[in-house]
């Protein structure tokens, strides 16, 4: 390890990504760095926003391994036979959980109801009502909250647990992650509190129970790098398989591309076009779980909110990567 660089990166890191809370650097499995900022520790539990995202689509994964689901190309109304499509709605029978995953499913909006998103009591109902119109399925939109809310609702439905409760079974339990309870907020106050906490453990849901799927996880920079070392080890975990492999490969490769900035996507993880062979899960503030294949490397990024906080991706490669 290069002493200086290391000085220089944690300047760097004072000086231009002040909103860091915690930076971890693994390499075939060891730990290589490992550092805490503005107040936090190793056991600080942050809002990681849609890296939330991508532990869905692990859970996903889990479930179709385990014969609670089919197959990506089962429509999603499928796990929702009482559910009544409004008249004149032809596309939302089509949409099968492939378009959810890999966000080229329609949506009824054209800006995010966000004051209507989170005043509501079923995140899933809400979500479903919005989900298809008039626009072609395949073409990439990205959804910040309401599609990936709905994969709460399949796994309920799928698995006959609640999606904290499977999660903990099958995910954070095997892998030593605490998330201890449900979390609901009565005022915009408290959800704003929630998004400033480093220590709050839990999971968003709303009044029914329902867990929320593209944001309101917490977790801590241990944890995420403990995700990324399970994805790097092909879903292995102390000699047990937690996630196939086959899903792991399919679901960190390529699917569709937000044209707007270029970039690749899989199953709700963001692709790398470099020739590092990396992917990552990434969220709001700068929360980042970074996956290098080529150097068996694993970066977690822990950071407190803010807005258009900086690239971590860039930042990982301009900084940490000559480094390591």
């Amino acid at each position: 390890m290069n002493e200086e660089k290391i000085l220089e990166l944690e300047k760097i890191i004072n000086k231009d990504y002040k909103n860091i809370a915690g930076l971890i650097v693994l390499k075939d499995g060891k730990t290589l760095y490992e550092n805490y900022f503005n107040g936090c520790t190793a056991n600080s539990k942050l809002h990681i926003y849609s890296v939330t995202k991508s532990i869905i689509s692990i859970l996903i994964g889990i479930a179709i391994d385990k014969g609670h689901i089919k197959s990506v190309d089962t429509k999603v109304l499928d796990f929702f036979p009482d559910y009544i499509v409004k008249k004149r709605e032809k596309v939302i029978q089509k949409i099968t959980l492939k378009d959810l995953l890999t966000m080229t499913a329609p949506y009824k909006y054209r800006f995010n109801p966000y004051i209507k998103y989170f005043t509501s009591d079923d995140f899933v109902k809400f979500s479903l009502d919005l989900l298809g119109g008039k626009d072609d399925i395949g073409k990439f939109r990205y959804a910040p909250l309401i599609g990936p809310d709905i994969f709460s609702g399949i796994l309920l439905k799928a698995t006959g647990k609640p999606l904290l409760d499977f999660a903990k079974e099958n995910l954070f339990e095997p892998l030593g992650i605490t998330v201890a309870d449900n979390i609901t907020f009565n005022s915009k106050e408290e959800q704003l509190a929630f998004n400033k906490s480093t220590n709050i453990s839990g999971w968003v849901s709303d009044s029914k129970g329902i867990n929320t799927g593209g944001w309101g996880l917490t977790l801590s920079a241990t944890d995420m790098a403990k995700i990324g070392q399970l994805y790097l080890n092909d879903g292995i975990w102390n000699g047990k398989q937690i996630v196939s492999k086959t899903w792991i490969e399919e679901s960190t490769k390529e699917h569709s591309r937000w044209d707007k900035l270029n970039i690749p996507y899989g199953y709700l993880w963001w692709i790398s076009e470099d020739n590092d062979l990396g992917y990552s899960a990434m969220g709001d503030g700068g929360n980042t779980i970074f996956v290098n294949k080529d150097k068996k490397m694993v970066i977690s990024i822990a950071s407190l909110f803010i807005p258009r906080a900086k690239d971590r991706v860039e930042f990982i490669k301009k900084y940490i990567n000559p480094i390591y």
